[in-house]
């Protein structure tokens, strides 16, 4: 399977596209976001438990880097509530399970650096937020490794941000609110992804948001 597999292109997916498709898995449910490979894939998804599902114990091959949105996840080493950031290097494996909320998560698959060896519980409801370069940006570090760079960023109503250049590719996950740049716009739950040399000007609208970054990751066009 290839699903905007060509990392040259810029890929949009907002929530009026979201296709829902089954595991192998019972209760647990995959929105596709991008995909090479087939069960064993390098992906990035949106991830949908039902109440009370389970997972079967694996082994993260490439890595697994995982956001939860909704619910709680847990698996036998902790409990991980909506917020939490969490990053499993390759060779690092659990079974996972949610509860009676079930769970909503945006999990990317085989995307390591094998160097990149460090296991990461991140509570971002409780870290701190740090002022950006500009007014109105605050920053929240969660990753930084070879040039990749995650971090959730806050961007303050209706402020005017400077255009940005992603030397490296960058994607996008709007957590909360809702932004535009010069190509569309974007509500709550849209996924974004430029390619290496992209460039926009986001500019959140007058509820602000809240967003998921990622930058410096993707293979050169």
């Amino acid at each position: 399977m290839r699903l905007n597999a060509d990392f040259s292109r810029r890929a949009v997916v907002t929530p009026e596209a979201y296709r829902w498709v089954a595991s192998p898995t019972p209760g647990v449910e995959r929105m596709m976001l991008d995909r090479i490979g087939e069960e064993v894939a390098r992906a990035t998804s949106l991830v949908r438990y039902a109440p009370n599902s389970t997972f079967p114990s694996h082994e993260h091959g490439g890595g697994e880097e995982i956001l939860v949105l909704e619910g709680e996840f847990a698996d036998e080493h902790d409990r991980y509530p909506a917020g939490s950031y969490l990053r499993n290097p390759i060779g690092t494996a659990h079974a996972p399970r949610v509860g009676a909320e079930g769970a909503l998560l945006f999990v990317k698959l085989h995307q390591f650096s094998p160097d990149d060896t460090e296991r990461k519980v991140i509570d971002t409801r409780s870290a701190d937020w740090q002022q950006g370069q500009e007014e109105g940006l605050e920053v929240m570090p969660l990753h930084d490794f070879e040039g990749e760079q995650v971090a959730l960023e806050r961007w303050a109503p209706n402020v005017r941000l400077a255009p940005r250049d992603y030397r490296g590719g960058a994607e996008l996950l709007v957590l909360e609110g809702s932004f535009h740049d010069e190509h569309g716009d974007y509500p709550a739950g849209s996924w974004l992804r430029l390619p290496p040399g992209g460039r926009h000007t986001p500019s959140p609208g007058a509820g602000g948001a809240r967003v998921y970054v990622k930058m410096g990751h993707l293979p050169p066009g």
